[in-house]
């Protein structure tokens, strides 16, 4: 995707205020949030539990009930962009499918049947005449077709969307893992299968390693292929892909075990253990991951060579995060992105430093301009879509100030509404500079990391294994928004003196545990499922006690949502009216879990519409231009009105194919409308 920068934009004093303020004297307490508390680090609890905020209706930041489409019914990347991206949408979904709710969970997976619906099968012929291989995924796609390779720059040299149908796997199987829903699985399996085979057409069986072409990889198309003699440029070895395909076999293994399926289990198990042991060809004698290898064994993405001599971020923290790589590896990659400066000048990681001198735009030199000028775009620039992998790879290593400079950046960003992706100049600014407001799926990637990035949350066949990552300033820390496992809810509390594990707990009874992490067993976890998990250990003197008797209590809470239509302007209290009065209709219906969630979360959405009118009214905002409020409003007036209209589609579906339970429902819409009417 591109875009073109327009003037620099100023974060809100509030953000400051609100979030920056909070310094090493102000961290003691307790925190009782909305979904989270704890005692200790306030500020870092405080990020915790407001990051699960965008993931619901909320009156104080952008948030996921902005980016429903309800013509699509799904989530979109963002109000300007009118589709549905692997490479923008692989961090935020990844990180929040743990976690994430109804309605959104469904929106999610109707975004993917986007891709799914235009996976290629080697016939039909799409965007700009192109024919899509066998199971290719694609860059992005929209309910009337998808693009299947690298849609930016010279999208006619780019080879198929590789890396990018690697990401998808990943994905939806882990999507599939967590929901454990056979009918989803009997659906979905056979397009994983088919991408998983098609990315197999180019591994090369002397080595292990995939051969592939221009824009091949994830963060399209910074990757330029292998330049020719002639001019032209062909196939390398591309690191990125075996690791995000690494991802995938990781998964399909599970998957294919849920499903019952010995054989294909095996051949899974078979593929991944090949491409495990060819990764030690992509790694540098430093230990870390180069971009790619030239079928001559040269080598890009070095430091210190004269020539394609940089450091790729995006392979190496993917590889972290996705436990591609053992500890001692681990730890050496993170050594080399520490000790580079550059490569996060602005909170942010960028994609590489220094600049490519590899790119098809100008290759063998740095000296790029436009699009391609280093700090902005898919060279030197910064996306939270990435940000959000190098925040799991943060957590996985205790790198927590790394993680809490991120959330802090992400958290001033929203409070200006400034949720932009990728950002420009190296990651200091957004994109669209002139705009008031600014909203992309890509950003929500920071909180929904901030927040995975605490357990890991390992999904297996039968297994949930558990990784405590809590930060050694939080003295106990405790979620109240529970994490999701086929028809399971858990929520956790950890007492946390230290960095080993101690015991664990769930509803009282004791689990097994390792030093490091806790395996929870499906067949054994009662449907409320309360884990409490004890660390110990000690940390070091440096860490602090997080001691303090200061009491917090920021969070929004669930008893202050008031469901009224007062305050409300007309147009919006007639939709407010009908879903409040089905609200009260599906309450005891055991069997509407979805459409109780749709509606709870329509009205919380106009909830927060009120709340942030009733905020700015009484000058809560005096850092904003008149422009930017009325902006802001208009974000969250849209966001309800949709959700409205989308559960009215809804009905109207139920009345012309629903079952008899959901023809019933729209019987109730029904009444509602015409009650509203009279």
């Amino acid at each position: 995707m591109i875009r073109q920068p327009m003037a620099t934009s100023i974060l809100g004093a509030l953000a400051a205020v609100l979030l920056l303020g909070a310094t090493s004297g102000a961290l003691c307490g307790e925190y009782q949030g909305r979904y989270c508390g704890g005692t200790g680090d306030v500020e870092y609890l405080r990020l915790i539990d407001r990051s699960f905020a965008f993931f619901h209706p909320s009156p104080g930041q952008p948030n996921i009930s902005m980016l429903y489409n309800a013509d699509w019914d799904c989530l979109v990347e963002g109000p300007m962009w009118g589709g549905w991206w692997v490479q923008n949408s692989y961090g935020p979904t990844y990180c929040a499918l743990p976690f994430l709710q109804e309605p959104w969970l469904t929106f999610l997976q109707h975004s993917h049947d986007l891709w799914f619906r235009h996976q290629g099968d080697g016939r039909t012929e799409g965007w700009h005449g192109l024919v899509s291989p066998e199971g290719n995924l694609c860059d992005c796609a929209t309910p009337g077709g998808c693009v299947p390779v690298q849609g930016d720059s010279r999208w006619d040299i780019h080879d198929w969307g590789f890396e990018f149908t690697a990401a998808g796997v990943v994905m939806q199987a882990e999507l599939l893992l967590i929901s454990r829903d056979a009918a989803a699985i009997r659906r979905y399996l056979p397009h994983l299968e088919r991408a998983c085979d098609f990315i197999e057409t180019r591994r090369d069986p002397d080595n292990g390693l995939f051969l592939v072409g221009p824009a091949a990889n994830l963060l399209a198309p910074s990757y330029g292929g292998v330049r020719q003699a002639d001019g032209s440029f062909g196939k390398g070895y591309l690191a990125g892909l075996s690791v995000t395909y690494l991802a995938a076999l990781d998964r399909m293994v599970e998957l294919c075990k849920l499903a019952g399926d010995r054989d294909k289990t095996a051949v899974y198990e078979q593929r991944r253990e090949m491409t495990q042991r060819s990764l030690p060809q992509l790694l540098t004698a430093d230990g870390y991951f180069v971009k790619f290898v030239e079928p001559d064994g040269t080598k890009h993405g070095v430091l210190g060579q004269e020539r394609y001599g940089y450091f790729e971020a995006v392979v190496n923290h993917d590889a972290i995060a996705f436990r591609a790589v053992d500890a001692k590896t681990a730890e050496r990659i993170y050594a080399q992105i520490a000790s580079l400066p550059g490569l996060r000048p602005n909170d942010f990681i960028i994609t590489n430093w220094p600049s490519l001198d590899d790119t098809y735009a100008n290759w063998g030199s740095r000296e790029l301009s436009g699009l391609w000028e280093f700090g902005r775009w898919v060279n030197g620039g910064a996306w939270s879509t990435c940000e959000a992998r190098a925040i799991l790879a943060y957590y996985r290593l205790g790198k927590y100030e790394d993680v809490r400079r991120s959330a802090r950046r992400s958290m001033a960003l929203a409070e200006d509404y400034q949720m932009d992706a990728p950002l420009a100049d190296f990651g200091a600014s957004v994109w669209f500079k002139d705009n008031p407001t600014n909203l992309c799926y890509d950003a929500l990637g920071i909180p929904a990391a901030t927040i995975r990035g605490l357990f890991e949350y390992i999904y297996g066949a039968d297994t949930l294994t558990l990784h405590p990552h809590v930060p050694a300033t939080i003295e106990e820390y405790w979620q109240r928004e529970p994490i999701r496992w086929g028809e399971k809810r858990i929520t956790l509390r950890v007492r946390n003196a230290g960095p080993r594990m101690e015991s664990a707990h769930v509803n009282g009874r004791r689990l097994r545990t390792t030093a490091d992490c806790v395996v929870l067993s499906y067949g054994e976890l009662p449907r409320e499922a309360r884990v409490s998990i004890v660390m110990e250990g000690g940390w070091p003197e440096a860490h602090g006690s997080g001691r303090g008797a200061a009491s917090h209590d920021d969070g929004e809470k669930r008893d202050a949502v008031e469901y009224k239509a007062a305050g409300l302007p007309a147009d919006m209290q007639r939709a407010f009216t009908v879903l409040k009065s089905m609200q009260e209709r599906v309450a005891s219906e055991g069997d509407l879990a979805y459409e109780r969630a749709y509606v709870d979360e329509a009205l919380a959405a106009f909830a927060a519409y009120r709340e942030r009118a009733a905020r700015d009214a009484a000058g809560v905002y005096p850092t904003f231009t008149a422009e930017k409020r009325i902006a802001i409003l208009d974000m969250h007036r849209a966001a309800a009105l949709n959700l409205a209209r989308g559960f009215e589609a809804l009905m109207q579906r139920y009345a012309e194919n629903g079952d008899s339970p959901r023809r019933q429902v729209a019987g109730w819409y029904a009444e509602a409308q015409g009650a509203v009417a009279d």
